[in-house]
């Protein structure tokens, strides 16, 4: 099994501790998530490299000049929708002193942006137009004579977008977002974003663990009615629930999915193995916080959609979010939380979803447990790092699979991510 990097990106195909253990998508080193020198190489060959990442949502940008800053791995972007309607993205540092551009989380500037350190100004595509005091003052100082504006620039971004989500990629060998996907996963994001959205609200959680336990934890479903009480509880998604899991056919992206709320044959597992993940005593003082309605017309009451690198669309019941990781460092990330739910949707539904927005975020009732998780894990590795991880459930390849008793996702994560690094 071939999962290399295109031998063209000049570094070498080894890992900084040798060879990758075990040549198995099954098992994953742990100092993956600790080492430094693995962590820049990802900076620049992941979310560099010829990958499509997630910057913002059309809905965040819908008038010239409106515009939202972001993260590309570690790089600082600005997302603009300029005078023509393209959305332009380039890195948020000031050609001169390397200062940030934008400063605000967002907003709007009808002709450029100016850097507040010495005021060099940038036109709504990314390029140097003005330069403060670049003739001097009175002939003396300023800039030389032979300075040329076109050739200092902040980097520039391809863009595209798809159903209301804006992506970016700096590499000219990306394919286009439909080839990127794949059919099955392009249908599944469409089959949520069907129509124009609403913005309801967003947040940033900090989280104490590398990027990538974050994104193996959504892709895991293996643990999702185990860790989580409230899930197996109140039936939103179990093992012995209808449902499974489709996979790419690169690993790189996934979607696991939950139909309807009956047990399959099986349900008797979680009492007969002793598991935490379910109480018969546990009830809701306000039952509608659980009163779903069909919106879909598929049955499907939950589906966790993950796109390479660092990007998940959640729908859990009515409660829409997309959720966007954000490497700090070797032990630290920041995901980015945006709730929405859709322009036409009546003042039944809205309050509907606000309220099943209590499901998620740090101390949602459902993922509050996967805010510590993966700093239980960051923590347990810390002086394992010639140690690996089993990753085993289903099997060692990383198929789709019609049961969510898998670990195949997790290990689709793993062939892209090694086809990319290199390794």
């Amino acid at each position: 099994m071939d999962i290399r990097h295109d031998a063209s990106v000049h570094e070498p195909a080894t890992t900084p501790h040798g060879p990758w253990p075990e040549d198995s998508l099954a098992r994953v080193p742990y100092w993956v998530y600790q080492d430094r020198d693995n962590y820049d190489r990802e900076m620049r060959r992941v979310f560099e490299g010829a990958t499509w990442n997630f910057v913002c949502l059309e809905a965040d940008i819908p008038n010239r000049g409106d515009y939202r800053t972001n993260q590309v791995g570690a790089m600082p972007v600005i997302v603009v929708r300029d005078a023509d309607g393209t959305i332009n993205c380039f890195e948020n540092r000031c050609a001169h002193r390397g200062a940030l551009i934008a400063i605000d989380d967002g907003g709007n500037v009808q002709n450029n942006f100016k850097c507040i350190y010495h005021a060099w100004s940038y036109d709504l595509a990314g390029n140097l137009k003005g330069i403060a005091f670049e003739r001097g003052i009175n002939g003396a100082g300023g800039m030389p004579k032979d300075f040329k504006r076109e050739t200092h620039s902040p980097r520039k971004f391809r863009t595209t977008t798809l159903c209301g989500l804006v992506f970016a990629t700096l590499s000219p060998d990306t394919p286009s977002i439909e080839d990127y996907l794949g059919g099955e996963i392009l249908g599944r994001v469409r089959r949520v974003l069907n129509r124009p959205i609403r913005i309801m609200g967003r947040f940033t959680q900090p989280l104490p663990n590398n990027w990538k336990l974050y994104v193996e934890n959504v892709k895991d479903t293996y643990h999702a009615s185990l860790l989580h009480l409230f899930f197996a509880t109140f039936r939103i998604t179990r093992l012995t629930q209808a449902g499974g899991v489709l996979v790419s056919p690169d690993g790189a992206h996934h979607a696991s999915y939950t139909i309807g709320s009956t047990d399959a044959p099986g349900a008797e597992a979680f009492r007969e193995k002793d598991l935490r993940s379910e109480r018969d005593d546990y009830k809701l003082a306000d039952p509608s916080l659980l009163d779903p309605v069909e919106e879909f017309g598929d049955h499907i009451q939950l589906q966790i959609l993950s796109i390479f690198p660092g990007v998940i669309l959640q729908q859990i019941h009515n409660c829409l979010a997309v959720r966007q990781v954000v490497p700090r460092g070797t032990g630290r990330m920041d995901l980015l939380w945006t709730y929405f739910g859709f322009a036409d949707d009546t003042p039944e539904m809205n309050r509907r979803r606000l309220k099943q927005q209590n499901l998620v975020g740090p101390a949602g009732f459902v993922s509050m447990e996967d805010g510590c998780v993966g700093g239980f894990v960051q923590r347990g590795v810390a002086a394992a790092g010639t140690k690996i991880s089993v990753v085993e459930m289903g099997g060692s390849t990383a198929e789709s699979q019609a049961t969510r008793a898998t670990e195949a996702s997790v290990r689709g994560f793993w062939k892209a991510y090694r086809r990319h690094m290199g390794y």
